[in-house]
C-alpha cells in the first residue's frame, strides 16, 4: 500500500460540502457564546461591571477570571491567564498583556443576545507602560511579567571551537543585519467549537486542534478536575499551521459546560470566531531580528560564524521558547562550522504573541544561513551550489552542537538532484510580473534571476522532550482477517494524515486499503498521538502502527478472535543544550530540502513574479505521492506568503490590519508560476519503512532562494521581508540602481 497515490478519505465530503467541521456542528438547544477581549496591550484591569450585560433578554451566565477554578495555561509554561480579571487565584492575572486576551464569556439563548451582552460590559483600566520593541524591552525598564526578574526569559547559547582562530582563517567575511515579520496562518476555517456533557458525565469539546490529549490535560488543570473527566472530539479540521497547538476556545466551552451543569443546565454550548477575532487571538509567527557575520576561506570553507538573534515572544510563551532553540541551531543551517559563537533569546513585549507556525523557527534561520551563503558564494567567485556541496555535512561529521546529526543525512543527494533538476529546460511560457497588478508591465523594466538554497528540519520534538505515539491496531475476523480498525488520536488537519495512517497499518497487516478503517482523535478511544507538528505525525504513528499489528498479529496466530494489539513508541530521548556551550544531541532525526526559483521583477513597480520553483524533498519512503506533493505545493504557496505578499501591520500592540481585505495571503493569480516537485528516497533509518517526516520542510528555503535571485536580477540584496512591491521598490530606488534613474 505505501507509494500509492490514493485519493483521500475526507476529500468528498470535504469538496461535496458534507464535512462538518466545528462550526457546523448541529445539537438540539444550543446556547451560543461569546468572548469579550480585554483590547489591551498593557493595561490593569480596575473594575469589571456586568449588570447591564447580565440584564439582556437570554442571557444565561457570564463567566469571568474569578469563575476559572486554576486560571492558568500554557503549551510549555502556565504563564498564561484563562481570562485576565478580578477576584482570580492566579497571581497578576488581572493584567491585561495582549490585546487578544479575554476578559469574559457570555453565554445566552442566541447568538445575537451574547453580542448585545458583551459589548455592554463596561471595564476600567490603569493604562501600563507598553513595550512593543524587544530591543527596549531588554532593558527591564518595565517588566511584562511581574513574576518574572527579566523580560529576557530565555537565553541559549553555542560556544565551539576557537573564534580567533577562525576569524583569522577567513580571506572573507560578510557581516549583516537581518529582519524577518510576524505571519498570520491564515487557516479556512476561523475558531469555533461545541462543548457539552456526554453520556458519561465527561465535560466534551468538539474543536479544531492539533494535540487532543493535551487540550484534555489544559482543560483538566484549569477546570481542576481529572483528565478522565474530560473528552476532546476533533471534527474535519480547515487548516492550522502550528496556529492551533494553543488554546483558543477550548477552556472557555469546557467552563461553560462545567457551569451550566452546576446550574442545572444541560445544553451544548456553540462558539464561532470572526475573521478578525482570529487574527487578533491567536499567536503568530515570530518576528526575529539577527546580526550576524560569517567568514570563510578563499577556498570556500567555512571557518567561523557569530550570530545575535533576538525572537519576540510577545505577550506569553506559547512555544517561543522551543521555537527560539529551533532557530538556534538553523541558523547555522546544515553545515559544518568548526567555530561558533551564537547567543539566541527569547523576549516578552507587549505584542501578539509568537508560537508554533509551520516551520518552528527553522525559516527565520534558514533565511539568515542561507543568504549569508549565498553572499559568501559571491564574494568568494564560487557556484553557490558548489559552495554548499563542500560545506554540508556529512555521516559522523560534528555539527553546530558539536555532535553527529543522526544517521541517513542526505543533503547532498538533495542539492545534486535539485540543481540537475533546475538545469533542466522549463518548458512552461514565462510571464510577466501580475500581483497585484492594474496595468502591463514595460518589458524593458523587467528583470530576471535565479537563486539557491536548502534547509535541515528536525523530525518530532526536541531538547529532552518525552516523545510518543500510542496506536491500536484490531483484527477482525474468523479463518482471515476481513477487517482492521486502527485507533489513533492524531489529528487531520487538511494534510491527508488519516489516509496516510490506513495505508501504513495495510501495508503492514498486507491487507487490501479497503480493509482498514480507522477511529481518529477522539480522547474516549484513542491513546495520545502526540502533535500534528513538528513533521512528526507520520514518522511517529508509522512506528506505533508497526508495534501494534506485530502485537495483533502475534495475537491472531495464537488464534485470539478479534486480536487487538496496543502499542506505545518512544524513540531514543533527545538531550536539552548545555547552558553554556550548547553541546547535545537535541533531535532525534531530520529531514532536508533544496529549493531552486527564477523570478521575474518589475524594477519599475516592484513587482516579484516567481515563474518557476523546483523542490527537492527527502521523504525517506513516500507513502502517499500525491499527498507528499500537495504539502510541497501548499508550503511553497504559503512560504511565498511569507517572503512577498503578507505584511502583518501591528501598532502600540494593536494588530492593524485583521482581515484578509488588508492582508494579503496569495491568491491564484500571485502564486508560482510552477512548482516542481521532486520526492526523493533516501531511507531514514530510524522511519517506518525508512518514511521521513517533510510536511515542513518546503516552506523552510523558499524565502532566501528568492532574495538570492532578486539579487542575481538587479544586483541588490535584500535582507528584510517582506518584499512587497512598495519595499522592492523602494530599496531598488534607495541603492541607486541605474535602471531606475
Amino acid at each position: 500500500m505505501l507509494g500509492k497515490s490514493i485519493f483521500r478519505d475526507d476529500a468528498h465530503g470535504k469538496v461535496t460540502g458534507s464535512a462538518l467541521y466545528p462550526g457546523d456542528i448541529e445539537k438540539d438547544h444550543f446556547l451560543h457564546a461569546k468572548l469579550l477581549f480585554t483590547g489591551q496591550p498593557h493595561a490593569r484591569m480596575i473594575r469589571m461591571d456586568t449588570a447591564a450585560a447580565e440584564a439582556v433578554p437570554g442571557v444565561v451566565c457570564i463567566l469571568k477570571a474569578e469563575d476559572v477554578p486554576v486560571n492558568e495555561h500554557g503549551l510549555v509554561m502556565l504563564d498564561q491567564p484563562v481570562m485576565v480579571g478580578l477576584n482570580s487565584k492566579k497571581p497578576f492575572s488581572d493584567v491585561s498583556r495582549w490585546e487578544g486576551d479575554r476578559a469574559a464569556m457570555i453565554v445566552a439563548e442566541t447568538e445575537e443576545a451574547a453580542a448585545r451582552a458583551r459589548d455592554l460590559i463596561e471595564i476600567e483600566w490603569e493604562q501600563l507602560p507598553v513595550v512593543t520593541s524587544p530591543v527596549e524591552a531588554m532593558r527591564d525598564e518595565t517588566i511584562i511579567h511581574g513574576e518574572e526578574p527579566s523580560n529576557v526569559y530565555k537565553h541559549y547559547r553555542i560556544r565551539k571551537g576557537e573564534m580567533a582562530a577562525g576569524w583569522a582563517a577567513a580571506d572573507v567575511i560578510v557581516e549583516e543585519t537581518y529582519q524577518v515579520p510576524m505571519q498570520e496562518h491564515a487557516y479556512l476555517q476561523p475558531e469555533a467549537g461545541v462543548s457539552y456533557i456526554d453520556e458519561e458525565g465527561r465535560v466534551t469539546v468538539e474543536v479544531a486542534g492539533q494535540w487532543t490529549h493535551e487540550d484534555q490535560t489544559l482543560i483538566a488543570h484549569a477546570l481542576d478536575i481529572p483528565k478522565e473527566q474530560v473528552r476532546v472530539i476533533y471534527p474535519a479540521i480547515g487548516g492550522a499551521f502550528g496556529g492551533r497547538e494553543d488554546m483558543s476556545v477550548q477552556i472557555v466551552l469546557a467552563l461553560a459546560s462545567q457551569r451550566l451543569r452546576e446550574m442545572g443546565i444541560n445544553r451544548p454550548v456553540r462558539i464561532q470566531w470572526t475573521r478578525e477575532e482570529s487574527v487578533i487571538g491567536h499567536h503568530k509567527r515570530h518576528a526575529v531580528t539577527i546580526h550576524t557575520r560569517w567568514g570563510a576561506a578563499k577556498t570556500g570553507e567555512l571557518t567561523a560564524i557569530e550570530v545575535e538573534m533576538i525572537l519576540d515572544a510577545g505577550s506569553y510563551n506559547c512555544t517561543s521558547n522551543k521555537v527560539l532553540g529551533n532557530a538556534h541551531l538553523t541558523v547555522a543551517g546544515p553545515y559544518r562550522i568548526p567555530n561558533a559563537h551564537i547567543d539566541s533569546y527569547a523576549v516578552y513585549t507587549n505584542n501578539c504573541p509568537g508560537g508554533a507556525f509551520r516551520g518552528f523557527g527553522a525559516p527565520q534561520g534558514c533565511f539568515v544561513a542561507e543568504s549569508q551563503m549565498n553572499k559568501l558564494a559571491i564574494a568568494l567567485g564560487i557556484d553557490p551550489v558548489e559552495l554548499r556541496l563542500k560545506n554540508v555535512l556529512r555521516e559522523g561529521e560534528a555539527s553546530i552542537t558539536d555532535t553527529p546529526l543522526p544517521a541517513g543525512i542526505s543533503i547532498k543527494t538533495v542539492i545534486e538532484q535539485c540543481a540537475d533538476k533546475f538545469e533542466e529546460p522549463f518548458s512552461g511560457a514565462q510571464v510577466l510580473p501580475r500581483s497585484f497588478q492594474s496595468l502591463p508591465a514595460d518589458p524593458k523594466a523587467l528583470r530576471r534571476g535565479r537563486g539557491f538554497a536548502c534547509a535541515l528540519k528536525n523530525i518530532g520534538f526536541s531538547f529532552g522532550f518525552p516523545e510518543r505515539s500510542e496506536a491500536y491496531v484490531e483484527l477482525r475476523g474468523r479463518g482471515e482477517i476481513d477487517r482492521v480498525v486502527v485507533r489513533h488520536a492524531g489529528a487531520d488537519v487538511g494534510q491527508g494524515a488519516h489516509t496516510a495512517f490506513k495505508q501504513m497499518v495495510a501495508e503492514a497487516v498486507g491487507v487490501p486499503y479497503e480493509k482498514v478503517e480507522g477511529v481518529f482523535s477522539d480522547t474516549a478511544y484513542t491513546g495520545d498521538s502526540g502533535s500534528a507538528s513538528a513533521s512528526r505525525l507520520t514518522w511517529m504513528t508509522g512506528n506505533a502502527i508497526r508495534g501494534a499489528v506485530e502485537k495483533a498479529l502475534t495475537l491472531w496466530k495464537q488464534e485470539e478472535r478479534p486480536a487487538v494489539g496496543f502499542f506505545r513508541y518512544q524513540p531514543p530521548p533527545t538531550e536539552m543544550l548545555d547552558d553554556k556551550t550548547g553541546k547535545s544531541n537535541p533531535n532525534i532525526t531530520y529531514g532536508y530540502v533544496a529549493e531552486a526559483v527564477d523570478v521575474t521583477v518589475d524594477i519599475e513597480t516592484g513587482h516579484i513574479t516567481i515563474d518557476r520553483v523546483v523542490c527537492a524533498n527527502d521523504v525517506g519512503r513516500a507513502v502517499n505521492p500525491n499527498l507528499i506533493e500537495g504539502q510541497i505545493e501548499g508550503a511553497v504557496v504559503q512560504a511565498f506568503g511569507y517572503a512577498v505578499t503578507e505584511n502583518l501591520q501591528s501598532k502600540n500592540g494593536h494588530i492593524l490590519n485583521p482581515r484578509f481585505s488588508t492582508y494579503l495571503i496569495p491568491g491564484i493569480r500571485d502564486v508560482p508560476q510552477k512548482v516542481e516537485s521532486l520526492i526523493i528516497e533516501e531511507p531514514d533509518p530510524q522511519g517506518p519503512w525508512g518514511v521521513r517526516g517533510m510536511a515542513e520542510m518546503p516552506f523552510i528555503p523558499l524565502a532566501p532562494a528568492i532574495t538570492a535571485a532578486l539579487y542575481d536580477a538587479t544586483g541588490v540584496w535584500f535582507n528584510e521581508l517582506p518584499l512587497t512591491p512598495g519595499n522592492v521598490r523602494m530599496r531598488l530606488k534607495n541603492t541607486l540602481v541605474p535602471d531606475l534613474t
